[in-house]
């Protein structure tokens, strides 16, 4: 297989992008290494969050190991669920996460239950909770769609533009190639390349924007809720845009409408409703 993985109109040109390394007899996947790293620096920046807020870091410790457990297992259930025809034939490969197939609705999800049990056993409001851990699961979203790349997935359709990204045919899944991608491949170097949309960087430097705007005004914004509800319109904005260029989009059955861009529009609609109330309440109590 070939490790080329190039950006031709930005001039940088990586010749062996591996997705894996070795250490003694294991093999260590570069996807489950950047959501590892992800995880790490989620919870630096929660456990320094919730010292500013006056809550007990160690907490965090806690839900941080029940939240990347579930997380796991719920991303994976949504993604299998709306991709059940990759796996049904196989039903091994379902327990194959380090290949790939994480749908990060699906982690949020168990995230958000996680949380709430959480809460109500620490007896912290959970709107609370919920605005402190949303800064540190936007901060692993981050990293964790690097993973993307190094798995040669989650990109979107052809393009020329400026940030067009080439990768060898034989490195990506056949499922993920479209006609157009086919019609438009590229030769460099006696290697034939697809050029698509490098939508995980796309995502990445969006939710790095989100993430920046959370921390700007969580300074500033004292109602619990509101830094989550804001987490969630601008996730999902970012996701709903960006949606619509992936070639591995997961779709309701029996429709194409992909599960993720409604479900991005969806929240972010109900996040500006609940924006709306949880500051209504806040100036009827004040």
């Amino acid at each position: 297989m070939d490790f080329n993985i190039n950006f031709p109109h930005l001039h940088i040109y990586l010749p062996h992008v591996i997705k894996n390394f070795s250490i003694g007899k294991f093999s260590v996947a570069m996807y489950g290494v950047c959501i590892a790293i992800g995880v790490i620096c989620g919870l630096f920046l929660v456990r320094h969050r919730a010292r500013q807020t006056g809550q007990n870091p160690d907490d965090y410790i806690d839900l941080a190991i029940l939240g990347v457990i579930f997380g796991i297992i719920g991303a994976r259930i949504y993604y299998v669920i709306f991709a059940w025809d990759m796996y049904k034939d196989n039903l091994f490969s379902v327990f194959k996460i380090w290949e790939g197939g994480l749908a990060i609705y699906g982690g949020i999800i168990a995230a958000v239950i996680t949380a709430v049990a959480f809460s109500k056993r620490k007896n912290i409001p959970f709107f609370k909770v919920a605005d402190t851990a949303c800064l540190g699961l936007i901060a692993g979203q981050i990293i964790g769609r690097w993973g993307n790349f190094f798995n040669r997935e989650a990109f979107g359709g052809y393009t020329d533009g400026l940030f067009a990204m080439q990768l060898p045919i034989s490195a990506v899944r056949a499922n993920d190639m479209t006609d157009e991608l086919l019609a438009n491949t590229v030769m460099y170097g006696g290697v034939e390349y697809i050029q698509v949309h490098p939508t995980f960087l796309y995502e990445s430097v969006w939710n790095l924007a989100v993430l920046i705007l959370l921390l700007f005004l969580g300074k500033v914004i004292k109602v619990n809720g509101q830094i989550f509800w804001l987490y969630l319109i601008g996730y999902g904005a970012g996701r709903f845009l960006i949606e619509r260029l992936r070639t591995d989009q997961l779709l309701l059955p029996g429709t194409k409408v992909p599960v993720s861009q409604l479900l991005s529009g969806v929240l972010v609609a109900f996040s500006i409703v609940m924006i709306i109330l949880f500051q209504k309440r806040a100036l009827q109590k004040n």
